[in-house]
Formats: C-alpha cells, sequence, structure tokens
C-alpha cells in the first residue's frame, strides 16, 4: 500500500483518539462536572484500533503493545458499561 495511504491512516487514527478529550471536555462543560461519557471510550476504541493498524505497518513493538494493551481497557469499558445498563433496565447507552 502506497506509505501516504498509511500516513493518512496514522493522521486518522490519531484525530480519533485525540477526539476523545475534547468529547469528554465539552460534555464536562454541558454536565458542569466532570464526566467521561460513554462516546470517549468508542473513540478510544476506534482511534486505538486505526493506530494499532498503522503500528503493526510500522512494525513498532513500542507503538504496538501501547496501543494493543490500550485497546482491552476501553473495550472491557464498554463491556462493563453495557452490562450496567442492561441490568438497569435501560437501553444502550448513547451519551
Amino acid at each position: 500500500m502506497d506509505e501516504r495511504i498509511w500516513l493518512g491512516i496514522g493522521l486518522l487514527g490519531q484525530a480519533l483518539f485525540s477526539a476523545r478529550f475534547i468529547i469528554q471536555w465539552l460534555y464536562s462543560e454541558k454536565v458542569k462536572r466532570s464526566v467521561v461519557p460513554v462516546a470517549f471510550w468508542y473513540f478510544s476504541l476506534a482511534g486505538g484500533l486505526v493506530l494499532t493498524a498503522y503500528a503493526i505497518y510500522r512494525m513498532d513493538p513500542v507503538f504496538i503493545i501501547g496501543q494493543g494493551a490500550g485497546l482491552v481497557v476501553y473495550f472491557r469499558n464498554l463491556v462493563l458499561i453495557r452490562k450496567h445498563h442492561l441490568k438497569a433496565g435501560d437501553e444502550a447507552p448513547v451519551e
């Protein structure tokens, strides 16, 4: 695959990963307290997946391990949130 395409993939992953902090900040401002909305974890997972793919392409073991470990945390948080909402009888969270 063309190097420019992979550069674009890496930049997309970083943009998704960075957007999670903007989402968290804006949501916290909206509710007037510090919170981590569900969208934070979805953007973490999406950005982490794309960045892991980029890291694998670059064959960077430090980057692969760092992003790969984060994916476990992001996915687990989404599972815990879903279980909590299902137990409470709520719809899946969209906040």
